[in-house]
């Protein structure tokens, strides 16, 4: 039947422009992981006030503790997991990408011996440190300017005394 032929080539059509972004937003996360460390030394370095808000420390952080545990405990990436799915719902072979998903895909995956990836997963324990230590030296701050050496504070509520 004609019309459903059309329905599933539109349908597998949505499944890659969306296994494509899933790969874009992958990319994303993997810039802002390695910029956001890049700019925040810099910006210490550079007096640049943006560096030391709080939400964008406190969101980078999360993002390398993320990728770092996974890398350790063996976890795959649910961004990767997903691109994949929906890569085979688009009719697709695992790596059968588009031309997005080829060269942005070869940014993300390499096939390499079991002692490359231990030497990856010590770099982004690493990273991860590296992060860590801008914390320190370059720490976040409230809005009133004031230095904040941890990011999650105490969230008991502060009464004063009546």
């Amino acid at each position: 039947h004609a019309g459903g032929d059309s329905v599933a080539m539109d349908a597998a059509a949505g499944f890659r422009v969306a296994a494509d972004a899933m790969l874009l937003l992958h990319v994303a996360v993997g810039a802002f992981v390695i910029l956001g460390l890049v700019l925040t030394l810099l910006g210490g370095c550079l007096k640049w006030r943006w560096v030391h808000n709080r939400w964008f420390r406190g969101v980078h952080l999360l993002f390398i503790a993320v990728i770092v545990a996974q890398a350790w405990l063996g976890i795959v990436c649910p961004l990767t997991t997903w691109e994949m799915q929906l890569r085979q719902a688009a009719g697709q072979q695992t790596y059968d990408e588009t031309f997005v998903a080829y060269w942005l895909g070869n940014l993300l995956f390499i096939e390499a011996e079991w002692w490359a990836f231990a030497i990856t997963y010590s770099a982004y324990s690493a990273f991860g440190l590296l992060v860590m230590v801008s914390l320190w030296r370059v720490p976040a701050k409230r809005r009133n300017g004031h230095v904040t050496h941890a990011l999650l504070e105490s969230t008991k509520p502060k009464y004063k005394n009546r």
